[in-house]
């Protein structure tokens, strides 16, 4: 058993909470530029000041108070990534309520799942098609009593509604609020069954900020510090950085529109971003499609090249004279041009929810943009280690935060205890006799991950526990180290390792279509081969990819097949292609 700890001068404040974060602007410095946004139907970004922001927040929240919210009520927001969505997460804070995010492209039975076993008194979402799918639920919903749509003047209906209510009365529910109070409820994503709610505290995301903050300074540190965010604030990843962004000053912008994030990324020019790997993919295959169209194919392969090797010398005594001399031609004619195209300020992207891969890393951080990759949970108010600036291993997720101790079990199985650890899973009443906690022991989270800590402490994950493969010859695989590598081939979308009980190991592959638009399909299955075969050589012989099946269709969440975070649903692809599976062991 191997444990690694890191100290934390921070201490979470008995009675504060995380509206204190924007009072405290007002106080020192209401001219900060808190966030910047957009008019619907209008390109340009314009400032509000941590002042503004205040009253705006209180407004609604007076709004709240008026529709008889209470302390400790759970509200529901059903909304894609806006500036509304942080305005109301804000409000529903400042009356002591708690916020239940939902995916805005939950179905109808998720969303009623939710706000049902949330016990959500009232839900604002986005527009009327929002509204109808709560209203086709409804009839499950009897805590239910109002719905506001931000689209259709909910926000305005929720302000008038409120300018009876006194400023005092709304600072003493303010006040009562501590780090103990529920603040939220987070439900996981659903990859293994129904979405449990996680309490998270007002305490748990302080402790969080309180790390993660003194960690990445040179990110939230900096003076001109933005970041524009297009991850779904559902997701305690996203939520986590919101809240860093208000605690820190940086400057916060949203969109929802990620098929046209270069270009939203070119308008607001922030920073830093946040990401998961997919995303990343994306952006690198765009970019790599680019220079191909441009006819500069051959250049942007050589660069990458070129910048692989020269982030791989970083951990090896640094690049020798000729590599430094390519590096720095290639920074003129490529990588200044591709750091422009991401708005020409980005200094660093933060990345969680599953590994990008070495490849893809050391490109990023060869290009000037370094990946910092880390790794945490919901049950964890989000990360629990993260690669610093300058101390960053490629192929880990980092060391653990400020105040975080892990922990490898005797069975290989990450463990975690800190102050950002959840609870509990939230239950209804009805079953509150319940497990709840079966993945806390002693204070210790079981993680569910399989992984190990070198003697650095910087902590690798290698697979999902409960996702172990034990082929028919008694050989354990850990599925995610193949597919992540096969997956970090541009031409590639999704890979599911196959091959427990199984004679061997096998996968299920699909395409990314752009990427892979034009190509034959004897060309393509043998890129996807030469994807397979550098995934292999990871990996022993008896571990090895020996077949794959190219589908036709891609799985996205539509199809079932992702959750709203881009997570492999692996048990609805296991049973949606139980026919392709066994043609591969015919």
């Amino acid at each position: 058993m191997r444990e690694f700890s890191t100290p934390t001068a921070y201490r979470v404040p008995e009675n504060g909470n995380l509206t204190d974060d924007v009072l405290a602007h007002l106080a020192s410095a209401p001219e900060t530029v808190l966030f910047r946004r957009r008019r619907p139907g209008d390109d340009d970004w314009y400032d509000v000041t941590a002042a503004q922001f205040r009253d705006q927040v209180v407004a609604v929240a007076k709004g709240l108070v008026a529709a008889g919210i209470q302390a400790g009520d759970r509200v529901g927001l059903l909304s894609r990534t806006r500036y509304e969505w942080t305005l109301v997460d804000y409000a529903v804070w400042w009356v002591g309520a708690a916020t239940v995010p939902v995916y805005d492209t939950s179905p109808a039975g998720e969303v009623g799942w939710v706000l049902a076993d949330s016990g959500a008194v009232a839900c604002v979402v986005e527009h009327d098609g929002h509204r109808r799918r709560v209203g086709s639920v409804v009839t499950d919903l009897p805590a239910l009593r109002d719905i506001w749509s931000i689209d259709d003047g909910g926000i305005d209906t929720l302000v008038a509604l409120g300018r009876p209510v006194a400023d005092d009365d709304l600072e003493v529910r303010r006040r009562a609020v501590t780090s103990h109070t529920l603040a939220t409820l987070i439900y996981t994503s659903g990859t293994t069954g129904r979405p449990k709610g996680c309490r998270l505290s007002h305490g748990n995301f302080m402790a969080e900020l309180g790390s993660a903050t003194e960690a990445l300074d040179d990110v939230f540190g900096r003076e001109d510090a933005s970041t524009l965010l297009f991850l779904p604030l559902a997701h305690v990843f996203a939520r986590v950085i919101q809240v860093g962004c208000v605690r820190t000053g940086t400057t916060l912008g949203h969109t929802s529109d990620v098929a046209d994030l270069i270009t939203a990324l070119g308008q607001f020019r922030p920073t830093f971003v946040l990401s998961v790997p997919r995303v990343l993919e994306k952006v690198y295959t765009g970019l790599s499609q680019q220079a191909a169209v441009t006819g500069r194919g051959r250049v942007f392969g050589n660069a990458e090249a070129t910048a692989i090797a020269w982030s791989r010398a970083q951990a090896d005594g640094g690049p020798g004279l000729a590599l430094r001399a390519r590096h720095a031609v290639f920074d003129r004619l490529v990588y200044s041009r591709l750091r422009s195209a991401l708005g020409g300020r980005l200094k660093h992207a933060v990345s969680g929810g599953a590994p990008l891969g070495d490849r893809l890393t050391h490109f990023f951080r060869g290009v000037g943009v370094p990946v910092l990759e880390g790794y945490g949970l919901t049950e964890t108010t989000a990360a629990l280690t993260v690669n610093r600036p300058d101390e960053q291993k490629v192929g880990t997720v980092g060391r653990p935060l400020p105040g975080v101790t892990a922990r490898v079990a005797d069975d290989g199985e990450l463990w975690f205890r800190g102050p950002q650890v959840f609870s509990g899973y939230w239950v209804a009443e009805e079953n509150a006799d319940a497990v709840t906690g079966s993945v806390l022991i002693d204070g210790w989270l079981r993680s569910g991950d399989i992984g190990e800590i070198d003697g650095e402490g910087f902590v690798s994950v290698t697979g999902r526990r409960n996702e172990i493969l034990v082929t028919a010859g008694g050989k354990s695989v850990a599925p995610a180290v193949l597919e992540d590598r096969v997956r970090a081939h541009p031409l590639v979308s999704q890979c599911l390792v196959v091959g427990d009980g199984r004679p061997f190991v096998a996968a299920l592959v699909t395409v990314d279509k752009d990427a892979a638009a034009g190509w034959a399909e004897p060309d393509l299955r043998q890129v996807v081969q030469s994807a397979v075969d550098h995934a292999n050589r990871a990996v022993s012989r008896a571990e090895s990819i020996r077949r794959f099946q190219l589908l036709a269709e891609d799985w996205s969440e539509e199809s079932g097949h992702l959750t709203p975070s881009l997570e492999l649903r692996r048990a609805h692809v296991l049973r949606d292609f139980r026919t392709d599976i066994e043609s591969l062991y015919a």
